[in-house]
């Protein structure tokens, strides 16, 4: 990808206007992925055990927007990024799909921070005909960097 840093939070902030997204921006996960190089903080918000089994991304925060198990709000959510992510540093959230991170996102911009990103289509993406993730969009289908516990 040969955009620079503010042409990639641009289109971002194009699909958050086209969208009526509450938050700063949307990115692809390639997008994502190019503004963690420049030192963007990634928050990943899946659970222990997603991390755990399906795999995570390196550089990453986690910061669990549900608990497991049980699949409740996190009530320590905004407490623990603040602890993770200071509210001047571009923060983008991802999750398996990108619903979690929607809320997340949204979450962090009610909190004050000034930059907060959604990554769309998630670490696994969408399913696809056969209700299978990781062929329809996501973090590990671009062939971003991962790794497996």
């Amino acid at each position: 990808m040969n955009q620079s840093p503010e042409d990639i939070k641009e289109a971002a902030r194009e699909r958050a206007r086209e969208n009526d997204l509450p938050y700063t921006g949307a990115l692809l996960p390639r997008e994502a992925h190019a503004l963690l190089a420049t030192g963007a903080k990634l928050v990943d918000v899946r659970t222990d055990p997603e991390l755990v089994y399906v795999g995570r991304i390196p550089g990453s925060v986690v910061v669990e927007w549900q608990t497991y198990p049980g699949n409740k709000p996190n009530p320590d959510f905004i407490a623990q990024l603040e602890r993770a992510v200071g509210k001047n540093e571009p923060v983008m959230f991802i999750c398996r799909s990108g619903a979690r991170s929607h809320g997340a996102a949204l979450a962090a911009i009610r909190a004050g921070y000034r930059e907060s990103y959604n990554v769309l289509e998630g670490f696994e993406g969408d399913k696809d005909a056969n209700q299978h993730r990781n062929s329809l969009g996501g973090w590990r289908h671009a062939g971003l960097p991962w790794i497996q516990s």
